[in-house]
């Protein structure tokens, strides 16, 4: 009962004189929500019975609070688990989470862990099941694991056995730990998940020693104790969790997944149809690493988690955050009489660039993808070639670019979390149009003054565009340039490197190219990162306030959609280079499809690309009309719904498309290669008041 039914646990916890939040319980709608209408402080609702780790609501407002119990007690949200809710106070604090065995008398513990358990970055969103774990963490303390045994766990133990309620086994308790002392927030009388999978595989001695000892009687007997290392757990959940969720979707897991040492992938919510595995549940998998400290265990269990694939799949990639910016602020010096002048006071805070360090370190570890020998914080980053697969050395490619005026918009909408994406995809994409892997970025940050909060979200951006184009965030600069930079702006630059293994034929291969080869296009997501210039001033002028509804999709507003960012081409075009079918690859950046195509062909060819051949993206159709902008200027400017095109042989262009579409690219062909007289242009876009209709 102390885990089927929330309100038997608080009344023992009451009865036996445990730290616990302030409650009530309620199995009457009416008097729940009346109750509700007047409490004084922020709470908690708990349906009282088992819902998979989904029937507790932390509501922001009185509100979301009445919403969310009339779905509990009588929508029946979670069937016959919200029969009876539990009203409990909002404890504010950090929560530990301790697994426990018991024999009935002794309990003893493994050292606690932290959960992450609401869904997305920064601890937001709704409850899940649990999204991560680490342990140690930082704030268990030796005194506060004493204190917590004396008045939680111990009293616990005792009132079963008073209560006369047997219990011999595994018990988990969940604290928070709060300004006035550990409150128990829940139990449960098995292992928790994804707590097992973290420590377990720190603890030291035999097990079914341990579970003996509890069934017999003995534990005070045997030592329990955990290895001095740390370990890190990531959960792969499914798209749409911990909401409706698809299942059925195809797994894949690559066969190196799990070759570094004490690495592991745990099953949860998946199965097999005719030998194929597949998604079956909201939480998918979970990768768990341990290694001697926490940042490396966190590289390994990120790096193992990009090693798994499915649609929807989601992943928090800001796990033990909160160990990683836990650091002590040195004592002020008093003794001085005089103003003493700082760093802070000439407008550069260094504290708060040590924060922020301290707050990406965990979003630069989870697009690790082999060991950089470096770390966020250093000097620099250095890069083993030979632990990136290569054993002779490769052509190097690197590419450097920025992300232009279209930071002025995320500036103006508040919303940073995804230009960072635009970063990569700017520099990662330039370099793959040589047929390079890109490898490894190199950022730089450069603001009116640090904020961090702002510096976090553009790096969750960075280390999100990094795993999209498979390669790592090597490290960066960040710099505080007041006399330069206008309050509230930032300018954001990166660049990339990658290779070509030895051997391999750098692209564009001009000598290859011919009359009849053929230009496929890869469609984009809009403007991506260019034009952002003339944007700006086309939506200023039409009226529009960035935060209305986008007149081409009204379900977002102007400035939303017009951040959405950059699509990386990595991941579909690395295929093609491998097998040699592609002979030249332009990103369509500033210069549109008139100046970028060129850049890749021979002097004696040009690009015909027919503009009915596709269909253009509402977005610039607006642009062109409210900006009135000529056809001749939107393709030298814009991608025009094409953000990447492919010079390919006629005879290849099946095998091509059937890679990209396999890929989730959709795929055009647009046009073709044909002679170009001495001193004629590259390229001609033809039918283009096709943009007009």
């Amino acid at each position: 009962m102390l885990k089927g039914s929330k309100t038997f646990a608080k009344d023992f916890m009451t009865r036996h004189n445990i730290p616990t939040a302030r409650y009530r319980n309620f199995s009457n709608y009416e008097e729940a929500r009346n109750y509700l209408a007047e409490v004084d402080y922020s709470v908690v609702l708990k349906a009282t019975g088992i819902a998979a780790g989904k029937g507790v609501v932390i509501p922001s407002s009185t509100q979301e609070a009445q919403t969310a119990l009339k779905e509990m007690m009588v929508d029946k949200l979670f069937g016959s688990a919200g029969d009876e809710v539990v009203i409990e106070e909002f404890l504010e604090g950090q929560e530990l989470s301790f697994l426990s065995f018991v024999d009935g008398y002794t309990i003893k513990s493994l050292i606690p862990a932290q959960d992450h358990k609401q869904i997305f970055e920064n601890d937001q969103g709704p409850n899940t099941g649990g999204m991560g774990c680490y342990a140690p963490t930082p704030i268990a303390s030796k005194k506060l694991v004493e204190d917590i045994h004396r008045t939680i766990l111990i009293p616990t133990v005792d009132g079963i056995r008073k209560d006369r309620m047997p219990f011999k086994g595994l018990l988990f308790t969940g604290i928070m730990v709060t300004k006035d002392g550990p409150k128990t927030l829940e139990y449960n009388v098995r292992f928790g998940d994804p707590e097992t999978q973290t420590l377990l595989p720190l603890m030291e001695g035999d097990l079914a020693e341990v579970i003996l000892g509890c069934i017999d009687g003995y534990l005070d007997t045997i030592d329990v104790k955990c290895k001095a290392d740390s370990c890190v757990t990531v959960v792969a959940a499914a798209g749409g969790y911990p909401g409706s969720y698809k299942k059925g979707d195809p797994i894949t897991i690559d066969a190196k997944a799990c070759e570094a040492k004490y690495t592991h992938v745990f099953h949860a919510g998946t199965s097999r149809t005719s030998g194929a595995l597949e998604t079956a549940g909201g939480r998918v998998l979970a990768a768990t690493a341990a290694a001697p400290d926490l940042e490396s265990a966190l590289s390994k269990a990120y790096q193992t988690i990009s090693k798994i694939h499915f649609e929807g799949m989601y992943y928090r990639k800001d796990i033990a955050h909160r160990a990683l910016s836990h650091h002590s602020h040195p004592a002020s010096n008093h003794d001085r009489q005089e103003v003493s002048l700082t760093y802070a006071s000439a407008g550069v805070s260094i504290d708060a660039g040590t924060e922020l360090v301290n707050r990406i370190k965990s979003l630069a570890a989870s697009t690790r993808q082999f060991d950089t020998k470096s770390f966020i914080g250093g000097f620099g980053g250095q890069v083993d070639l030979a632990a990136a697969g290569y054993d002779q050395a490769p052509i190097i490619s690197s590419g450097v670019d920025g992300v232009g005026t279209k930071s002025r918009l995320a500036i103006r909408m508040n919303k940073h979390d995804t230009i960072g994406i635009d970063l990569v995809a700017m520099v990662a994409n330039d370099i793959l149009t040589e047929g390079a892997e890109p490898l490894w970025l190199m950022d730089t940050m450069n603001m009116h003054k640090l904020d961090v909060e702002t510096g976090v979200s553009i790096v969750e951006g960075i280390a999100n565009g990094c795993i999209q184009a498979n390669c790592n965030l090597a490290g960066g600069e960040t710099a505080e340039l007041g006399d330069i930079i206008r309050e509230g702006h930032y300018i954001l630059d990166a660049s990339c490197s990658g290779a070509l293994r030895k051997g391999r034929k750098p692209l564009p291969w001009k000598d290859d190219m011919e009359k009849g080869d053929v230009l496929l296009g890869l469609t984009s997501s809009g403007p991506h990162s260019n034009g952002y210039s003339l944007i700006h001033k086309i939506v200023e002028r039409s009226g529009f306030p960035f935060n209305s509804p986008a007149p081409w999709n009204p379900s977002t507003s102007v400035g939303l959609s017009l951040l959405t960012p950059t699509k990386i081409y990595v991941r579909a075009l690395l295929p093609l280079f491998e097998k040699d079918l592609v002979k030249g690859a332009a990103h369509i950046t500033g210069g549109g499809l008139v100046e970028n195509i060129p850049r890749i062909l021979p002097t004696g060819l040009k690009a015909e690309v027919e503009a009915r051949s596709w269909s253009v993206p509402e977005v610039f159709r607006w642009l062109k009309k409210e900006g009135n902008v000529e056809k001749e200027e939107m393709a030298r400017v814009f991608n025009m719904g094409i953000g990447m095109v492919l010079v390919v042989a006629e005879g290849h262009v099946s095998e091509v498309t059937k890679i990209l579409d396999e890929n989730g690219e959709i795929v055009v062909r647009i046009g073709g290669l044909v002679g170009r007289e001495e001193g004629g242009v590259g390229c001609v876009v033809q039918d283009m008041e096709v943009w007009d209709q």
